[in-house]
């Protein structure tokens, strides 16, 4: 008969030698129906129950699971643990409504643009490089225009945190003249922690720039700082081998000189950056059209 049925022996034996043993649905380990007290007497689900409904009932008004599940141990003496708790809770639909922590900057998804001048859309991401005789990362935030290619800003550090970027972006309103005018630029990044931290979107909107965040794993709605990433790793972290954090500081602070300055970029007309950027403000620049 268990071979018609295609049902194990051991499981026929186990079911029968154990029939106060209720199985749950949705499988997993059975549901014994009852647990101990600390002088190993059964006590029944449905007691256990009760006396939930007795914590409830008097100071334990707004407890959670967890809260009645001490109150359960040390005052009932029972043997139990604060998943059990949470299941009888729920079949008796008490358990309290979980908060809903609302973030304080909600976030602000890109959209698709045309850009025809400087200080429009600035994109800002992070890039680490390695100093091997000290066997340490550090990290390069920069800030560049999208119109421009202009890296309008960077910080480089041991670290970076929010407070790092919303100092670097500030920086660079001041750099291009901006932080006292009302029409700012945009600012676009990705999801990292600097950029998603209270402190930088309190200075965002301290400062009344938008910040809007790209969807996950959707790098090209950042390809400009994407691009930047990659020629600075061609051109400065990759060949170098640094031994000390002031090797590297000097090497980005140069190839950041050497890139806005004196490197021509096909995107602007093979220009360096900075000399577009001083043409594209008398109107002597050829007029471009960027789309994001």
């Amino acid at each position: 008969m268990l071979r018609i049925l295609r049902l194990n022996r051991s499981t026929y034996y186990y079911c029968i030698s154990k029939p106060d043993i209720v199985k749950k649905e949705n499988g997993g380990r059975p549901i014994p129906g009852y647990s101990y007290s600390n002088n190993t007497t059964k006590i029944s689900d449905e007691e256990i129950k009760e006396f939930i409904c007795e914590i409830i009932a008097g100071d334990g008004e707004y407890y959670g699971y967890r809260k009645i599940t001490v109150v359960l141990r040390r005052e009932y003496n029972l043997v139990i643990n604060k998943k059990k708790v949470y299941r009888l809770c729920k079949e008796m639909k008490m358990l309290r409504p979980q908060r809903k922590i609302k973030p304080k900057h909600p976030r602000k998804l890109s959209r698709n643009r045309e850009i025809v001048k400087s200080n429009a859309l600035w994109e800002a991401d992070l890039k680490y490089g390695y100093i091997i005789g000290e066997d340490k990362f550090f990290y390069v935030m920069s800030i560049i225009d999208v119109y421009d290619r202009n890296i309008v800003d960077y910080h480089i550090g041991l670290q970076c945190e929010g407070k790092d970027a919303a100092v670097t972006m500030q920086r660079a309103l001041l750099r291009r003249g901006l932080f006292a005018e009302t029409e700012k630029p945009v600012i676009r990044t990705d999801n990292g922690p600097q950029f998603i931290s209270n402190v930088f979107g309190d200075k965002c909107e301290e400062l009344e720039v938008e910040h809007e965040r790209i969807p996950v794993k959707t790098p090209n709605k950042n390809a400009h700082i994407e691009s930047f990433h990659r020629i600075f790793e061609d051109e400065c972290l990759g060949p170098e081998e640094f031994e000390t954090y002031g090797e590297a500081y000097q090497s980005v602070v140069e190839f950041m000189e050497r890139y806005n300055k004196r490197r021509i970029h096909s995107a602007v007309d093979d220009l360096a950056p900075a000399v577009f950027y001083r043409a594209s403000l008398n109107g002597t620049a050829k007029q471009l059209t960027v789309k994001v």
